[in-house]
């Protein structure tokens, strides 16, 4: 329990109290939650957008119990990963296959603010029922994640 736990702070970049004391979170959200650095351009009613595209790392399958392929990627998000979000207050705006890079799966969530972004993690984290998912379709992953607030002229906010 303890190694998939660990996996998870790596692979989804959560964090725990230590790490979070010496890492501040990406910001993103409405502007008056940014810096002035980071404010210039944003909606003052810009929700918290995350893209995330995973990419199977085939340097890993087989080790320990690391296993599966894109389809199984697929296969984990379709069969519960988006609804575990949506339960702990996620909106799932959409998941795409990559067509330049097919071991790739990207999706875009997005939430009320940053600190919502870390409600709706911890929940998903702490949730047995992605325990579980992950036990069934423990595919190895690269993570890229993308923290954005929308600009003060987009149409989606």
């Amino acid at each position: 329990m303890k190694r998939v736990f660990l996996a998870l702070l790596i692979v989804f970049g959560l964090a725990s109290a230590a790490v979070a004391q010496r890492t501040p979170p990406a910001p993103c959200g409405p502007k008056a939650d940014l810096s002035a650095e980071l404010s210039n351009n944003v909606a003052d009613d810009s929700r918290c957008f995350e893209i995330r595209m995973y990419t199977v790392d085939k340097d890993r399958i087989g080790t320990g119990d690391l296993v599966g392929d894109i389809d199984m990627l697929h296969q984990r998000f379709r069969e519960e990963e988006l609804a575990i979000f949506e339960k702990h207050g996620a909106e799932i705006l959409g998941v795409f296959q990559d067509l330049g890079n097919p071991d790739t799966l990207v999706w875009m969530l997005a939430y009320r603010n940053r600190a919502h972004r870390t409600e709706v993690w911890r929940g998903f984290a702490q949730d047995p029922a992605w325990t579980a998912l992950l036990a069934k379709y423990n595919v190895p992953i690269k993570a890229q994640v993308f923290m954005l607030s929308a600009s003060d002229y987009s149409p989606l906010k």
